[in-house]
């Protein structure tokens, strides 16, 4: 159960860092306004709290897998919102990426 608890605080802080940074993307360079922007400092702020919530007490090891759930994420989201098409290279990163997230947090650990 903690392994489905830890890979939906994941998709929840990817979804909450991506989407905050798009708002602000959007709000910035796409010239949408002060409250799209706002949107984004808000988004971004709960990610912050989400990582509090893993089941693994280490902040580097969260964040360092965290990484690899962002690049994975950052392209998914490009390709749903955005309309972005990713390359073999971009999909054959994300996947090594996403190896590293499973090394990382969920390989079994002696102590």
């Amino acid at each position: 159960m903690s392994v489905l608890k830890s890979v939906v605080l994941f998709l929840l802080a990817a979804l909450a860092e991506i989407g905050g940074a798009w708002l602000i993307w959007q709000g910035w360079r796409e010239h949408r306004g002060l409250l799209w922007i706002a949107g984004g400092i808000v988004a971004l702020g709960a990610y912050g709290f989400v990582a509090t919530f893993q089941p693994d007490p280490n902040f580097g090891r969260i964040l360092a897998a965290y990484g690899g759930v962002f690049v994975a994420g950052s392209l998914a989201w490009g390709m749903l919102v955005d309309r972005f098409k990713p390359d073999r290279y971009d999909l054959i990163g994300a996947t090594i990426c996403l190896f590293g997230v499973l090394v990382i947090m969920y390989a079994p650990r002696s102590s």
